[in-house]
């Protein structure tokens, strides 16, 4: 059976949408409200290995910290990664994880076709 995660913020509709289709499918899957319990790098690393991703492509590059953090600017993807791991609310959401493969499940839909 596949372990399926989601990176939830309970005040995003995008994230709930995508919690109440894990809950429709009837498969087992754990929440991490990642706002809360922040992830550790070896983690968010990992979790962008999953999704062949570089960091700024999981950022919420609208949001004021993005800014006032200048991260536009800012090549170093360890850097970027530490961004994330120090305000977590850059990065975006949901997060959908399965066994070896993760998805931002933008729009909501995808969760479905993912699991």
């Amino acid at each position: 059976m596949s372990k399926l995660t989601i990176w939830h913020n309970p005040r995003c509709s995008k994230s709930r949408e995508a919690l109440n289709l894990l809950e429709e499918s009837g498969k087992e899957f754990e929440i991490v409200k990642y706002l809360d319990e922040n992830p550790s790098r070896e983690t968010l690393e990992a979790v962008l290995k999953k999704m062949s991703l570089r960091p700024r492509e999981i950022m919420r590059t609208k949001e004021a910290i993005y800014k006032e953090l200048d991260l536009k600017n800012e090549d170093d993807d360890t850097k970027l990664i530490e961004a994330m791991l120090t305000n977590p609310k850059l990065i975006e959401r949901p997060i959908i994880i399965k066994d070896d493969s993760a998805i931002i499940a933008r729009p909501p839909s995808l969760t479905t076709e993912f699991i």
